[in-house]
């Protein structure tokens, strides 16, 4: 089954503290969100990953902010399941198809999204969502590329992931607002499960 349609909402997180890691994910599972990007911004993302993966059989851990042949190796014998990367360049597509795993690399133009079109890549990342022209632009997109679905990410939120769900190209969306820093701060993970819960109920 495509990564677009594991769940409607993929939350993007990002882990601070690395003993929050499991019992996050556990709580994004029990709501209904079994697929978690960890992206690499922090020092202790690959070891959050390892530790989700080990521990948290259901979840279908990845690795956000893919920037590297490195970041794909490092993330890949971490655990992750996934690959997502804001951008693409010709040598990073080359690394994302040669990693064994599935992956969406991030387009957020016609131009980009023809370019890896034309890879054979049909299943993609579009970053910054909010920013690059959200709704109104991915409706355009359709038209001339129906064949290519997408998870927009970027600025999205509980009240605007409906109508991005709505669209035709749309498999999913990416979010951050599921894991609350403060939330992760204080181990509020009942709140975590409850707005896990809400965003899957939105398909």
């Amino acid at each position: 089954m495509s990564l677009l349609d594991l769940a409607p909402v993929v939350p993007v997180v990002v882990v601070d503290d690395v003993e929050t890691a499991v019992p996050m994910a556990r709580a994004l599972v029990e709501g209904g969100l079994p697929v978690i990007e960890v992206t690499l911004r922090t020092a202790g993302a690959l070891e959050a990953i390892s530790r989700i993966a080990a521990e948290v059989p259901d979840a279908v851990i990845g690795a956000g902010t893919i920037r590297t042949s490195a970041d794909i190796s490092a993330s890949v014998e971490a655990g992750a399941k996934f690959l997502v990367s804001p951008g693409t360049t010709p040598s990073l597509v080359d690394a994302l198809l040669a990693s064994g795993v599935p992956f969406l690399p991030g387009a957020a133009t016609a131009s980009e999204v023809m370019a890896l079109a034309e890879r054979g890549i049909g299943e993609l990342k579009f970053f910054p969502a909010e920013a690059a022209g959200g709704l109104p632009y991915l409706k355009s997109l359709a038209g001339p590329l129906p064949d290519v679905r997408f998870c927009p990410t970027g600025g999205i939120r509980l009240e605007t992931a409906r109508d991005y769900l709505a669209l035709p190209n749309v498999g999913c969306v990416g979010g951050t607002w599921l894991t609350p820093a403060d939330a992760l701060a204080t181990g509020d993970w009942e709140r975590v499960r409850k707005l896990a819960a809400e965003a899957a109920a939105l398909r």
